[in-house]
């Protein structure tokens, strides 16, 4: 059995190719019949995210010609020239499939290194393979492993615990702030993309409430409808001075040539507050907030110079975190790789023990025969006694098969197993002088 992982991603194709290969979701069953349909495709996976399209297979037979089989897939019926998505495919076969497989779900294959999301992506891909019946012995090994390499990377590395894009850096000042975001209300001032993602975080950090200010009413009331029922507020930026009061966190990220929050309109709001503080993030260049602001008790003001100083240290934290991570994705590679080469081994000896239990049973009634009644306890003795024997006599081809199984040889593996599968007659009509004796042994019990 081979494994094959062959696809493209953020890094080898541009996204007018990627999104063409991505089947919707109500097409990946259909999708994954087609890719079990191949010739030598034994169990299949397909990811589909928006930066990456992979198709993982255990394949038996010949491994070229399986891959080309989907490659081919991936390259034809999908509105692109077979020329255009030829080049922007990678082929991983057996320990670089498994590597490539465990980084991803690291995150360490990701547009942002350390970001979570991938690794709900690959199992939601597997439960779906699962589902569609396209799993079996090895890819769901495979998969569980998987999921506890990424697993095992973010309790023992802090790949993901530093903030690394602008917005989330603006999320984890104001948990640095308030500590406990749980039951706050944010103000997002702007309704673009950096204030989608900032609102993005947010929530997902406890933030019970989005109150969202823009320029055009529409644009915050689709914002304030994404962020789910109840959970979002739109309002004019006119509304600004009342909201204000409102707000435990304000991120701005506005196209105002000049600042849209000064003293004059903070100072009212902070009193409206009772003295709790505001937190502000100005995420916008030309500034929408006065920097004199940060000088009123109360305010914290951070401006995107401070969050890019905090997101270079990140990033320069996290790639520190990469090598550890780097480290314990190369020491379960191994681990795999050698559970993978031992299922080579065990059809033989699966098939020589139980070729030695058929002998045992036939040789033990034969003799409960010859020896007449016997007690429950004694019959139990014998049954234990030839057990025993056929154990102790199996541990040495046993232990050499398994052994057999780590050699990075194929040849001497295959000569190996051919081998023993000679000694022992293996997948052979057994020789008829094993009957022989039976026989007579069993006349000489009726005489």
């Amino acid at each position: 059995m081979n494994l094959l992982l062959i696809g493209l991603n953020h890094k080898t194709a541009p996204v007018e190719v990627r999104e063409c290969l991505a089947p919707p979701p109500e097409e990946l069953p259909a999708a994954l019949r087609r890719i079990m349909a191949l010739e030598g495709v034994r169990e299949a996976m397909l990811v589909s995210t928006c930066n990456r399209v992979e198709v993982l297979a255990a394949c038996e037979g010949d491994p070229q010609r399986c891959a080309e089989e989907i490659s081919r897939w991936l390259c034809t019926g999908r509105g692109l020239a077979p020329e255009q998505v030829e080049p922007c495919l990678y082929h991983h076969q057996d320990r670089e499939a498994v590597r490539h497989l465990f980084r991803v779900a690291s995150s360490l294959d990701s547009l942002v290194v350390g970001e979570p999301q991938i690794l709900g992506q690959i199992k939601q891909a597997f439960r779906a393979a699962a589902e569609a019946g396209a799993t079996h012995t090895v890819l769901n090994r495979l998969l569980h492993k998987t999921f506890q390499v990424a697993k095992r990377v973010r309790s023992e590395t802090d790949i993901g615990g530093a903030a690394v894009s602008i917005s989330y850096a603006a999320v984890e000042l104001a948990r640095k702030i308030f500590d406990d975001l749980s039951g706050l209300t944010a103000l997002l001032v702007g309704a673009g993309e950096m204030a989608e993602l900032a609102a993005e975080h947010l929530l997902g950090h406890g933030v019970s409430r989005l109150l969202v200010a823009n320029r055009t009413l529409e644009r915050a009331l689709e914002l304030a409808r994404g962020l789910g029922r109840g959970r979002g507020e739109a309002h004019p930026l006119e509304d600004l001075a009342e909201l204000l009061p409102r707000a435990d966190i304000v991120i701005t990220s506005t196209g105002s040539p000049r600042p849209i929050l000064g003293p004059e309109t903070v100072r009212p709001a902070l009193r409206a507050r009772r003295g709790r503080p505001v937190f502000f993030i100005d995420i916008a260049v030309p500034r929408d907030v006065d920097p004199a602001v940060g000088q009123i008790d109360g305010c914290f003001l951070y401006d995107i110079d401070d969050l890019a100083q905090v997101v270079e240290a990140n990033r320069a934290a996290r790639r520190q975190a990469a090598r550890q991570a780097e480290g314990i994705v190369a020491e379960e590679v191994v681990k795999f790789e050698q559970w993978l080469r031992s299922l080579e081994v065990v059809p033989t000896i699966s098939a020589l023990v139980h070729k030695a239990e058929d002998i045992r049973r036939a040789e033990l009634a034969r003799t409960l025969r010859q020896l007449g009644p016997l007690s429950p306890e004694q019959q139990t003795a014998l049954d234990n006694l030839t057990r025993a024997l056929v154990k102790k006599l199996l541990h040495d081809p046993i232990m050499f098969l398994k052994a057999s199984a780590h050699d990075k040889s194929p040849e001497t593996k295959r000569s190996h197993l051919a081998l023993v599968r000679r000694i022992f007659r293996l997948g052979e009509d057994e020789p008829r002088t094993l009957a022989a004796p039976a026989s007579r042994a069993a006349g000489r019990g009726k005489e």
